[in-house]
């Protein structure tokens, strides 16, 4: 049989690298993409290409380009700032042969939104944490008891830019903010989870619930538990949403209820750990969509710790991208 590629971009991040982990040791051959030369995804699989950032406006031809050439059957984005401009070009993409696995532009809107987000989920008849505009909050328009976490409104990864404010002397300190750049969010506590899940028009194909311990901002531990009450809740959110092959749920849980308070129409940085753990969402998505293969999933109860590990680059590979802007290296270190 022909080799199946599969594309995978933003690979000098956590979640493009965490894709890549889980398509190794599969019949999938990768074919990873990136705007930096130093990315480690580029030097991480048998076929790269440095391509353009998202904001550029030739990064839609080149992409296409690249994976036509390259005869890739399926592209797994790893850069929030990517799907909604391939939400917008899924068929273009698909006159072409090449499916890209990103959901609908109101889906990678309603995600991509923390406002759009917490009402979205209202909508549904889930819990979720009160959250409003903060200027809404600074003017006495929406009444927000201390302490609230702001967060930016739209896009923002990592706990990057997120503030707790714990009284109202905190707010002093603030006045580098664009307060109509940001969302003020109730603060719950409680265990923090990370789920990911697979599903197309509203079909689940599974889900995988994990607890987490961050540190600056990326899970750090995570802990794979077997909870149907917060199953449920991520069947209820794909119910309604509808999204295209992976979804992220992120949600604490507060006296035995899961209030979401993120949702990502993307893979996650966690996927190769539940790659580990039994649940290997790209290898889902290419076995459903390109083979018709239901997934027959059977998830471990693991504990992962994450850790650095080093990637040595010969120099004459890193000219080669800055020259050519692709590499093939018939042998290429695993990340």
């Amino acid at each position: 049989m022909d080799t199946v590629k599969i594309a995978v971009s933003g690979t000098g991040g956590g979640v493009g690298q965490s894709v890549i982990k889980a398509l190794y040791d599969t019949e999938y051959q990768i074919v990873a993409l990136d705007g930096e030369t130093l990315a480690p995804g580029l030097y991480a699989a048998p076929v790269s290409y440095k391509i353009p950032y998202a904001k550029d406006p030739a990064f839609i031809s080149r992409l296409l380009e690249v994976l036509t050439k390259e005869q890739c059957s399926l592209f797994f984005a790893g850069m929030d700032a990517e799907l909604p401009k391939l939400a917008e070009n899924r068929e273009r993409f698909r006159e072409a042969g090449i499916t890209l696995v990103v959901s609908t532009p109101e889906v990678v809107e309603i995600a991509d939104n923390k406002l759009l987000t917490t009402r979205f989920l209202q909508s549904a008849g889930l819990p979720a944490p009160e959250t409003f505009d903060f200027t809404e909050v600074l003017q006495g328009k929406a009444n927000l008891p201390y302490p609230y976490i702001l967060k930016p409104k739209t896009g923002g990864h990592r706990s990057k830019n997120v503030v707790v404010v714990k009284k109202e002397e905190d707010l002093k300190g603030l006045g580098y903010l664009n307060p109509d750049d940001y969302v003020a969010q109730e603060y719950i506590t409680g265990d923090e989870y990370t789920c990911g899940s697979v599903s197309f028009d509203g079909d689940c194909l599974g889900i995988i619930v994990m607890r987490r311990i961050l540190r600056d901002g990326d899970t750090h531990k995570c802990f794979v538990e077997f909870n149907p009450v917060i199953e449920d809740t991520i069947r209820q959110v794909i119910r309604h949403l509808k999204p295209f092959g992976p979804l992220n749920v992120q949600l604490r849980m507060k006296d035995g209820v899961p209030y979401v308070f993120e949702l990502n129409a993307r893979c996650s940085g966690t996927t190769a750990a539940r790659a580990i753990s039994g649940f290997n969402e790209p290898k889902i998505v290419a076995d459903f969509l390109l083979k018709g293969i239901r997934p027959a999933i059977s998830i471990k109860k693991t504990t992962i710790l994450r850790y650095w590990k080093e990637l040595v680059v010969e120099e004459d590979r890193l000219q080669q991208i800055d020259r050519d802007q692709h590499s093939t290296g018939a042998h290429f270190t695993k990340l």
